[in-house]
């Protein structure tokens, strides 16, 4: 019998001879090698396929799942290292919460060193933190406490995390903003920071795949001298081009800077140079509202400034020093039925909505003020009876205003379909000035009206086509509201309107009847069996507006 099977039989048992048990124990060695327990944090986002066609051990990203080679002396864990610093599919904080609360059922906290470096730097883009927080005593001392194992990184090393973590969120975008099938609109604005240095801000507003308003910025980046409109309009185009979104923009917001005007017709010109834009462009630029408004209260104010004075150094007063507030704080607790629920505010020359939370938060502190005159004889610019009675007229003014410009600048919800609206609103409280008995309302409001006749005598067609479309307004709430305000041209406004929105509409029906034709023949003949006119006009009924 073979040596390899031999077997002795003693006293009833099997007993292998000692040549078996040798070569036995030298297998189950062999075979403990090849079942290794892999140790590698890697292979937490990875799952083994083994050997391929080629006789090469795979893994597959549990996240994107890609394939690589891997495994073994030739090919090891680097390239699925790598791999993880770019992958857009896995969320590393999510598997940081997953293994701690796994590892601390079982009882023991085992530190994966990548998410935590992962979930650190998010914590630092999320909280501002600088870089310099990893060079700190105290904070080293207290990872060391927490974990001793754990690797302590560099602020440099930090930053490269944070650049990794940019760089795949920046991709994620990117496929995001290529995946949709609508268009881009942009706003941009030129800043500069204490250090009289520019930078340029991009931000992309959108629609996705789930119909969530998206607002997003592209790029804020420095922008050297000079800031003339040919080189903003270059420097733009070439972030759309870095983006891959040249050929999907549909509008370009801007302020009324005359750099603007130039910047937005460079770009114009070099969109359409590439047939890039709907309607040769028509619709590209689109003045931003609220800065529109802003110009229209700045000339406003201009006029009302000195009957606004006594009740500015009243506020500056007050906030000049800690006794004088709490002396007015006394002033307040004085008088029966006033409570200092909330502070006096400053306005700022850059910002006239401040001029108005100045005046709201003042006038409401109105009998402190005289209370703090007849108590403290260094305060000497309480305001008249009659300048307090002009100041509530101003503050009543001018709440429209304030009210349409926090409306117009909200993020989270569409402002298209609120433009018009809004710009009749202030349009009828001008003209309602216009008739006013008080001579400074009236002086403010024929001011106000010639910046408004400037820039909005014309309303915006492309933000009109928002109240068209907006369910609750439909062309009906535009003919009601051009009717109101001039009788003689809302006809022909109106027309206007239409048929620019005809134009846009026959614009997208082009571009979508191919997909359309290629839905099948059924489809294809229901099409050909209407002219473009008509279908066009049954379409536009859809959205409120009737033939023409």
């Amino acid at each position: 019998m073979d040596d390899s099977i031999s077997m002795e039989v003693d006293g009833g048992n099997i007993t292998q001879n000692p040549k078996n048990l040798e070569s036995s124990e030298m297998e189950e060695d062999i075979k403990k090698k090849k079942t290794k327990a892999v140790t590698s944090d890697v292979w937490r986002y990875f799952t083994k396929l083994g050997p391929g066609d080629d006789g090469i051990d795979r893994a597959q990203c549990d996240g994107c799942k890609q394939k690589f080679k891997a495994g073994g002396k030739q090919y090891g864990t680097s390239s699925l290292k790598r791999h993880l610093d770019r992958c857009v599919k896995i969320d590393f904080e999510d598997i940081g919460q997953t293994l701690i609360e796994m590892q601390n059922k079982m009882g023991a906290l085992k530190i994966d060193n990548h998410v935590s470096r992962e979930m650190f730097a998010a914590f630092v883009i999320d909280c501002d933190v600088p870089f310099s927080i990893v060079d700190n005593k105290k904070f080293r001392n207290w990872v060391k406490y927490i974990s001793p194992t754990l690797g302590l990184i560099t602020r440099n090393t930090l930053k490269e995390d944070v650049l990794k973590i940019y760089s795949r969120e920046k991709e994620k975008l990117k496929s995001t903003l290529l995946a949709i099938p609508n268009r881009v609109c942009l706003t941009s604005d030129l800043w500069t920071s204490i250090t009289t240095e520019g930078y340029l801000c991009l931000t992309a507003h959108f629609v996705d795949l789930n119909w969530k308003l998206q607002s997003k910025i592209l790029s804020f980046c420095h922008m050297p001298p000079p800031h003339t409109g040919f080189e903003l309009s270059s420097k733009i185009f070439e972030l759309l081009n870095e983006w891959g979104i040249e050929k999907k923009i549909m509008t370009l917001t801007l302020d009324n800077a005359s750099a603007n005007d130039t910047c937005q017709d460079h770009l114009k010109s070099t969109l359409n140079m590439h047939d890039w834009l709907l309607c040769d462009g028509e619709f590209f630029h689109i003045r931003c509202s609220a800065h529109i408004l802003n110009l229209i209260v700045q000339d406003g104010l201009k006029i009302a400034h000195d009957a606004l004075d006594k009740i500015r150094e009243s506020v500056k007063y007050v906030r000049g020093s800690e006794s004088r507030m709490i002396r007015f704080k006394e002033c307040v607790s004085a008088i029966q039925g006033l409570n200092f629920t909330s502070g006096l505010h400053l306005d700022v020359t850059t910002r006239w909505n401040s001029t108005y939370i100045m005046l709201e938060s003042a006038i409401k502190y109105r009998k402190a003020f005289e209370y703090l005159k007849a108590t403290d004889h260094a305060y000497k610019y309480c305001p008249s009876v009659d300048e307090w009675g002009r100041a509530e007229k101003i503050c009543e003014f001018l709440y429209p205003f304030y009210e349409t410009t926090n409306l117009i600048s909200g993020t989270s919800y569409p402002t298209s379909n609120l433009y018009f609206l809004q710009v009749y609103h202030i349009q009828c409280v001008l003209m309602g000035s216009l008739r006013s008995e008080d001579e400074l309302l009236r002086s403010m409001g024929e001011k106000m009206m010639n910046k408004f006749k400037k820039y909005w005598e014309k309303y915006s067609v492309i933000l009109a086509f928002g109240a068209i479309l907006d369910p609750r307004l439909k062309i009906s709430t535009l003919e009601l509201m051009y009717e109101e305000i001039d009788a003689e041209t809302a006809k022909g406004k109106v027309e206007h309107v239409k048929k620019k929105l005809y134009k846009l509409f026959e614009k997208y029906d082009k571009n979508s009847l191919p997909i359309v034709q290629a839905q099948g023949p059924s489809i294809q003949s229901s099409s050909m069996a209407h002219t473009p006119e008509s279908a066009t006009k049954k379409r536009l009924a859809i959205v409120g507006v009737s033939n023409v």
